[in-house]
């Protein structure tokens, strides 16, 4: 069974960084692709970038490019999702998701929020 746990969430003052962590375990993921998501209060879940574990490749969500990066650890089958220049609208519950790429990645939108294994998420509060 594939577990995805989430971590490096909390208060931070606008224009500071954090880096989010999604540790991965249960099998190996050579064949998956695994992206990062965001839900603020009462808004919908969104997707904010994903990264093919195969090759590395990336790609990010328009509101999010140049301030969001999406990185994966190999050897520690973790994926990173670091944040600069936080702003009060990235406020918001993180969760990662990890689902195997079957058509080729980039992932379309059904398959993004349709990913088979979600993790719990990790709050982020961005003070102004």
């Amino acid at each position: 069974q594939v577990q995805l746990v989430e971590s490096g969430g909390g208060l931070v003052q606008a224009g500071g960084s954090l880096r989010l962590s999604c540790a991965a375990s249960g099998r190996t993921f050579s064949s998956y692709a695994v992206g990062w998501f965001r839900q603020a209060p009462g808004k919908e879940r969104e997707f904010v970038a994903a990264i093919s574990w195969s090759d590395g490749r990336t790609y990010n969500a328009d509101p999010v490019k140049g301030r969001f990066t999406i990185s994966r650890d190999n050897a520690k089958n973790t994926a990173y999702l670091q944040i600069n220049s936080l702003k009060p609208e990235d406020t918001a519950v993180y969760y990662c998701a990890a689902a195997e790429v079957v058509a080729g990645f980039p992932l379309t939108e059904e398959e993004l929020y349709g990913m088979d294994y979600w993790g719990k998420g990790t709050l982020v509060t961005v003070s102004s």
